[in-house]
């Protein structure tokens, strides 16, 4: 309990409190406020930003122009001329000579005047697609518009027309030659445009104007409008930054120390009283002190970052895992003591505390017990209306009008209410931790009517048929060796769900007679069916599958090759050297025997499909050539499955597959 104390009042903010209380639209009910000291009226957060905004678009990109350029394409240009000429056959002499000349004339010309490469980004701010920028040749400094340079293709327009119209040279040449040696010599300095953009903001001032000592901020009974709420809201940040400066964090932490541990021991005192089974349990102390000492950092967290709003914070999931791990009482109990100490480090104590207790009690009543998952969405339901009934009531007493109330405020209670459905993991999640197993989130995966893998019928029929038969080859192979059968199916479900994506590519969801590899190259063929896995990857995480189903869709390729293109690519082009990383798969290869046997069940359930009379002994080639290939490439390494398994799990899957395939067995007379 003492290390819980301390550890909760060391994480939490050491920040001293204004002792004034106010809102805008509100009446000033203290005494006149006078300013202590001169301070400075800081800018909103909006003002700050529009004027960071407005300074940045301001900043002109820096272009330097690049003098390398002209010595490497006018070098470039002297070879490819005397190559082309070669090539021509045609005669040495003045022609040649002119012909060069005037050449090098029109490239030099092109790149005094400079050929710029214009970028998109500052392009859409103009109508005609030119903007100003600051150029800097030879170390000299200017401000030109894009609109005075030559683009890539304006150079090339530019110099085509010069070329013509001179009847003495070999046209043919020059444009054929000239053509490849145009290219950007002002180049933009993103490093140096990007410090001159930074410098500038940094030089934003985020105060506009004073206040004097002595001054009237705000006197008894006025209404504190805008100007005057900026005033207070600058001087509580002066003053806080102040105390900071001049206090004694010594002497906050033992406040802070005696506060909190009158909370925690109250608490005890209560489950001594009224829970002595939990008082006598450390492990149910332990979770409940967990419980507390993370929300709490979590509030610590959010003042720290100065989160927008303090209602994001899902106070009620709290009361929520209490109520269903405990009792209504304990739950109302630290709900209660949670909120107490947070009303010391969040504005306007009095609303927060009011607000939260109540939500935490519609919680708790709303939750007798979870049998239903719906509950929490009722529970969740009514939280909500709870928190629009109190913040609809307190902006009416506030303000004293219904059309004065600032709905977008509100939001951040959906966003908490919301952040409060993690109750339901968090639930299983403290059973895990504190030594209760449960298989219940993958039993809810392998559900087929789940929305994915509903998606992957409906996109990818072919795709979802081979995935129930892979889940059904692994499945049984995985319990016969020994693993967790469960997380095996809930894989073997979703390993191809990246196909949703392209699913006309995949054999398994082509109409027959059509496919559209035939139009690809087969790099691109590869790179398409490779990239399932990502797809998949993010996909899941989209879904908010869990890491140990996503290790199944990374790995049940390992970094094997994609064999047919990359055999395919070789038989037709023999002479062509080819990288084989394009054809493979970036892995890793399977760290466990579930995702070893899936990626075993996955090739052999996928090679079947193509045996065209299957019988015994097609289906025992068939399955002993698939694992010993895989064995040859080393992607069961890792993998902790040792030779007698994997001859298991050849006969399961020999055994299956010739029930599958209604393969009759022949039995010795």
């Amino acid at each position: 309990m003492t290390f819980s104390v301390i550890f909760i009042t060391f994480v939490l903010p050491k920040q001293p409190r204004f002792k004034f209380e106010f809102e805008k639209g509100m009446v000033w009910l203290h005494d006149d406020l006078v300013a202590p000291y001169n301070f400075s009226i800081r800018k909103k957060a909006a003002e700050i930003k529009q004027d960071r905004e407005s300074i940045s678009k301001s900043i002109l990109p820096v272009y330097r122009m690049d003098e390398k350029v002209f010595e490497t394409q006018i070098s470039q240009y002297q070879a490819d001329f005397e190559a082309k000429w070669l090539g021509a056959s045609l005669p040495e002499g003045d022609i040649k000579e002119r012909t060069f000349e005037f050449g090098f004339s029109v490239l030099k010309g092109l790149y005094e005047k400079g050929i710029i490469g214009l970028n998109q980004n500052y392009q859409k701010n103009q109508s005609d697609g030119s903007y100003l920028i600051t150029l800097l040749k030879n170390n000299v400094r200017s401000e030109v518009s894009t609109a005075t340079l030559l683009t890539p293709s304006s150079a090339l327009s530019q110099a085509s027309e010069k070329i013509v119209t001179n009847k003495s040279v070999r046209t043919d040449i020059l444009i054929a030659v000239i053509k490849d040696r145009i290219t950007p010599n002002v180049i933009l300095d993103e490093r140096f445009t990007e410090a001159l953009e930074r410098q500038a903001v940094e030089n934003v001032s985020v105060t506009r104007g004073m206040v004097q000592k002595g001054e009237i901020i705000v006197e008894n009974g006025n209404v504190v409008n805008e100007n005057v709420y900026q005033k207070l809201e600058s001087l509580r940040q002066s003053y806080e930054e102040n105390a900071k400066m001049r206090g004694d964090r010594k002497q906050v932490f033992l406040g802070q120390f005696l506060a909190v541990g009158l909370v925690i021991t109250l608490l005890m005192v209560f489950l001594y009283l009224f829970r002595k089974d939990i008082f006598q349990d450390n492990r149910k102390i332990a979770l409940i002190l967990l419980v507390i000492i993370a929300m709490l950092v979590f509030l610590s967290w959010a003042v720290k970052i100065k989160l927008p709003s303090v209602y994001y914070i899902p106070y009620a999931i709290v009361p929520i895992i209490i109520r269903i791990l405990f009792d209504t009482r304990l739950a109302l109990n630290i709900h209660l003591l949670v909120v107490l100490v947070a009303g010391f480090f969040v504005p306007n104590s009095f609303e927060f505390a009011f607000l939260q207790t109540t939500a935490g009690m519609v919680a708790i009543y709303s939750i007798k017990n979870l049998v239903r998952r719906e509950q929490f969405l009722i529970s969740a339901l009514l939280i909500l209306l709870n928190y629009f009934v109190s913040y609809l009531g307190i902006s009416l007493i506030r303000e004293g009008s219904l059309s004065s109330v600032e709905w977008l405020k509100f939001l951040p209670f959906v966003f908490s209410v919301l952040l409060s459905l993690l109750a339901y993991p968090l639930i299983y999640l403290f059973e895990r931790m504190f030594g209760i197993t449960s298989d219940i989130t993958l039993m809810e995966l392998t559900n087929t009517n789940s929305t994915l893998l509903r998606e992957l019928a409906f996109k990818a029929p072919g795709t979802f048929q081979h995935s129930l038969q892979v889940a059904n080859l692994a499945e049984a192979a995985i319990y016969k060796i020994g693993g967790n059968a469960l997380l095996v199916r809930a894989g073997a479900l979703y390993h191809d769900i990246g196909k949703i994506e392209n699913p006309q590519f995949f054999v398994e969801n082509q109409i027959k007679g059509i496919n559209p590899h035939d139009k690809l190259s087969y790099e691109d063929s590869a790179q398409i069916i490779i990239k399932h896995v990502e797809n998949g990857i993010e996909l899941a995480r989209r879904y908010n599958l869990p890491e140990v189903v996503i290790d199944f869709i990374r790995t049940h390729h390992g970094n094997t090759r994609v064999d047919y293109f990359y055999q395919s690519f070789l038989k037709n082009f023999p002479e062509k050297f080819i990288d084989e990383n394009i054809f493979r798969y970036p892995g890793p290869i399977p760290f466990s025997k579930e995702t070893a046997v899936l990626m075993l069940a996955d090739s052999v359930e996928a090679a079947s499909r193509s045996m065209k009379e299957p019988d015994a002994e097609s289906i025992n080639n068939l399955v002993e050539r698939i694992i010993d290939y895989k064995l040859e490439q080393n992607q069961l390494n890792d993998s902790n499955i040792t030779l007698k398994e994997i001859e298991t799990i050849k006969l399961i899957f020999k055994t299956m597959l010739m029930g599958i395939y209604h393969v009759r067995m022949d039995y010795p007379e």
